[in-house]
């Protein structure tokens, strides 16, 4: 079939997800799907991985073929099947790995962000000189351009929580991330007003989770929750080995939702967290 897609993102991957997830559901095979459909099962199996697009029509009686009724889901999923904007993410394509131009993408179609942090301080909250520190840390073979790039990639992406249409993020702090100096201590202290400056937004809530608080057995790891349009399209991103895993089954999406509840609910009030914060910062004018 002509058109096929090299390298679908995983915007497109997740719409064939999704898709054949219906098709399960309903308790159809690709050859029974197509035959309804009037198309090959080479069809089905390309729309499916992604590497075919598929038109809102033809979306939309694939839900009926499914007797899909969630008008929700379908008019979600048909937003994905026919968005064909070029987000800013694309000049990267070529220079930065193709996970971390995804990232982007699912950022800019949440509706709203949770993360948990314990080592570094959120991305999203993070000044240039830390995370360029942070890069040259990680990946001290990269030449300077090269760590220029995934700086400015970096602070591109803010633009969910400090651009016009902002969303509501939420994020969870371990007092170690806050601590840390992954720079110098002028650096650190900088990072942690920026931090606070953030915490004023209207759509921004930031909460620590201080050493002193017992019972806490962690949450295994960072997780970034991405809130989708409906419920079923909400993704958590986990880090991998080579780079971000993104995760869309349902019963690890309410594993995950509960697991950022739960440490929501042991961290402390936004307002205590800017008051420990602030006390942070300010031991750091006199070490």
């Amino acid at each position: 079939m002509a058109g096929l897609r090299r390298e679908p993102t995983a915007r497109q991957t997740r719409l064939g997800i999704e898709l054949r997830k219906l098709r399960d559901a309903a308790g159809l095979t690709g050859r029974e799907a197509a035959a309804a459909l009037g198309v090959s099962s080479a069809q089905i199996n390309q729309i499916e991985s992604g590497l075919s697009g598929v038109s809102e029509q033809r979306l939309r009686r694939l839900a009926a073929i499914y007797s899909c009724s969630d008008g929700k889901l379908i008019d979600a999923l048909a937003a994905m099947a026919t968005y064909r904007g070029r987000g800013w993410w694309e000049e990267y394509r070529g220079t930065l790995p193709t996970p971390f131009l995804d990232l982007p993408e699912l950022e800019h179609h949440a509706h709203y962000r949770w993360d948990v942090e314990f080592l570094h301080v959120p991305g999203l909250l993070q000044t240039e000189d830390y995370a360029r520190s942070l890069f040259s840390y990680v990946n001290p073979e990269f030449p300077q351009d090269e760590v220029e790039r995934w700086v400015e990639h970096r602070m591109k992406r803010k633009v969910i929580v400090e651009g016009s249409e902002p969303i509501p993020y939420e994020a969870v702090i371990h007092e170690a991330a806050l601590r840390i100096r992954v720079g110098d201590q002028t650096g650190t202290r900088a990072q942690l007003t920026r931090v606070l400056e953030l915490s004023e937004a209207d759509n921004v809530t930031v909460r620590v989770i201080p050493f002193a608080l017992n019972g806490f057995g962690g949450a295994g790891s960072a997780m970034v929750y991405a809130g989708g349009p409906v419920p079923q399209l909400d993704t958590v991103v986990r880090d991998g080995p080579n780079g971000p895993v993104f995760i869309d089954a349902a019963a690890q999406l309410s594993r995950y939702r509960t697991l950022f509840r739960r440490v929501e609910a042991v961290s402390l009030e936004p307002e205590h967290s800017r008051d420990f914060i602030h006390k942070l910062a300010k031991e750091l004018l006199t070490t």
